[in-house]
């Protein structure tokens, strides 16, 4: 079964389940110019088998040595790798970088009802920090308010960026990123494909049957209800974005005010700027706010001086990717 990139919990919960043993190994810390971000893992197997990154693979072999000795003892272990720049070159760690990697044996460690429950909010796309102190070995999941570190974690969250605070490690599970595009047409042509690339799932929303035909879109999720019924289906978080492109107001202003009454991250609409103006008029008319307004990026994506169909799409993503992390 093919899984995305991310779904290291998942397969550590299937290998334990399995009986082949497993041990997470997380990213806890980096300095200089490390490959892998925060909160990056790596799970390994008893059997030696592994999935995931924690170094872009100059660590990894280090890494898998340690967690099978940790599956062998029950014990978790803080690993630091780090190298001098004129070794960085070889070994993936550039500029002197260095990282820290907590490896904890699933069962033994890491409880396995507390992964299970993991597993259990990523499925249900809730937000989930684990949290853990690496020198006294407590830990926690934390999936809803009251915890101690309530607003570090609801910051992190936010910035979807995994860190220490104190003495306490923080891992964030966000829910995966989701795009939904509502309007079939050739600019989603090449949008969908770029999506998918940079982590998405994206969705077709398009009640024209000619638009939205198999043919068309290959293998994608093509949803044929109106939009704003569509949307109200598909559920819109501050994990999802949302773009219209049908230029037609009987499609695109349904999306539109579904998506301004969500918690969606973004929310694009395509058309020119006098297009735009007259959006803003009947949403003015409908009782929105300028605030809410404000909301719409219009006309969608950086301007990059994009041309056709395949560049618009890159403005697009692009402007996508600015509002997510630099929000």
């Amino acid at each position: 079964m093919t899984r995305p990139y991310d779904s290291i919990p998942e397969i550590a919960l299937d290998w334990h389940r399995q009986g082949k043993g497993a041990a997470l190994a997380t990213v806890v810390e980096t300095w200089g110019s490390a490959p892998r971000p925060v909160g990056s893992q790596l799970v390994i197997s008893g059997a030696g088998e592994m999935e995931g990154s924690v170094s872009g693979g100059c660590v990894e072999g280090a890494v898998v040595v340690e967690a099978m000795e940790c599956l062998d003892s029950g014990a978790a272990t803080l690993l630091e790798f780090g190298v001098a720049d004129e070794q960085a070159f070889a070994v993936g760690l550039a500029c002197g970088g260095r990282i820290r990697v907590l490896v904890e044996p699933v069962g033994r460690v890491l409880p396995v009802e507390m992964l299970e429950a993991l597993v259990d909010a990523r499925a249900a796309r809730e937000q989930a920090a684990y949290v853990v102190n690496p020198d006294t070995g407590a830990r926690r999941l934390v999936a809803g308010p009251g915890d101690a570190l309530e607003t570090e974690i609801a910051e992190r969250f936010r910035r979807d960026k995994s860190g220490f605070e104190g003495d306490w490690f923080i891992g964030i599970h966000n829910p995966p990123l989701r795009m939904a595009i509502v309007g079939a047409v050739h600019i989603a042509q090449a949008l969908v494909p770029m999506a998918r690339l940079a982590g998405y799932d994206p969705v077709l929303i398009d009640p024209r049957p000619a638009f939205g035909a198999e043919a068309r879109f290959p293998g994608e999720t093509i949803l044929e209800d109106w939009p704003d019924e569509a949307l109200a289906a598909f559920g819109l978080d501050p994990r999802t974005a949302v773009v219209t492109l049908t230029h037609d107001p009987k499609l695109d202003d349904p999306a539109i005010e579904a998506a301004l009454k969500s918690g969606c991250f973004y929310l694009g609409c395509l058309g020119s700027t006098r297009t735009h103006a007259k959006r803003v008029e009947r949403l003015t008319e409908a009782g929105y706010s300028p605030a809410q307004i404000a909301r719409i990026h219009g006309p969608v994506g950086l301007d990059i001086g994009a041309q056709g169909p395949a560049e618009i799409a890159i403005s697009i993503l692009a402007e996508i990717t600015q509002r997510l992390r630099q929000p």
